[in-house]
């Protein structure tokens, strides 16, 4: 419960938010169960596919869907996240990684889940299905969600770091090999 009698003061507070979610097959009952969750903690979820189970579904066109509609509410000033999930994660993150302006990274525990956004500022993260169970899932995007950018100097300057280099394919004296 977050507020009230059941608040836990060193935990931040989950605000309600837009999440997109994409998957393929092998994280379809996972998505399900996760937004199923989501909705229930007064989240508004968005599903960007696939719908129904095909063991040879394609995964990209779903995480960059996500991605997509992730990074254009975020630029509309909507407080958005994304999160997608495959057997692995990898090439999920990957496909979201594509799109400018998102930084997907890959989850495998409650700490990179909080790093990913104290530090990283990530937008989008990636979940294994076959690599964990729903509960475990579920407790990294809560975190996830939960966990405010530290807005840290270094932080930002990294991050400012990498948008140069999206755009621009260089990082102004950084040494990019060209």
């Amino acid at each position: 419960m977050i507020g009230g009698a059941g608040h836990q003061p060193n935990r931040p507070k989950i605000l309600s938010m837009r999440i997109h979610v994409a998957t393929d097959h092998a994280g379809l009952e996972f998505s399900q169960q996760l937004q199923a969750h989501l909705v229930a903690a007064g989240h508004e979820v968005i599903d960007h596919g696939p719908t129904e189970y095909d063991a040879l579904d394609d995964y990209p066109a779903f995480c960059i869907n996500a991605a997509l509609a992730t990074a254009r509410d975020q630029a509309a000033g909507i407080d958005a996240l994304g999160v997608v999930f495959g057997g692995s994660g990898n090439g999920e993150q990957m496909a979201a990684n594509k799109v400018k302006g998102i930084r997907a990274a890959l989850v495998w525990s409650l700490a990179t889940a909080r790093l990913a956004r104290e530090h990283n500022d990530s937008n989008v993260i990636s979940i294994g299905a076959r690599q964990h169970s729903v509960d475990d899932a579920v407790s990294f995007v809560d975190a996830f969600i939960a966990e405010p950018f530290s807005g840290d100097e270094r932080h930002v300057r990294r991050i400012a770091q990498l948008g140069e280099y999206e755009i621009t394919g260089d990082i102004a004296g950084k040494g990019i090999d060209k």
